[in-house]
């Protein structure tokens, strides 16, 4: 986008160190307000994050929907 990390760390309310951190993956799980604040200052809804984190191979969400589809379903 148009808009520095500066810009959307201040936007967020989060340092730009912080956010530098999250999209290296030196912060590998950020807070859910973190995640929340920086998703809003994007201008994405949480159910966005959520999809983009779903569908990416080897995530935790995908993982975790491999083991949800792979269970038997009680009768």
């Amino acid at each position: 986008g148009d808009r520095s990390m500066v810009d959307v760390a201040f936007a967020a309310r989060v340092s730009p160190e912080t956010l530098r951190k999250i999209e290296s993956g030196r912060i590998a799980t950020p807070a859910f307000a973190t995640v929340a604040s920086v998703a809003t200052a994007l201008g994405l809804s949480l159910d966005e994050v959520w999809a983009e984190i779903a569908d990416a191979p080897g995530s935790a969400a995908d993982d975790s929907r491999d083991a949800l589809t792979a269970r038997p379903v009680p009768h």
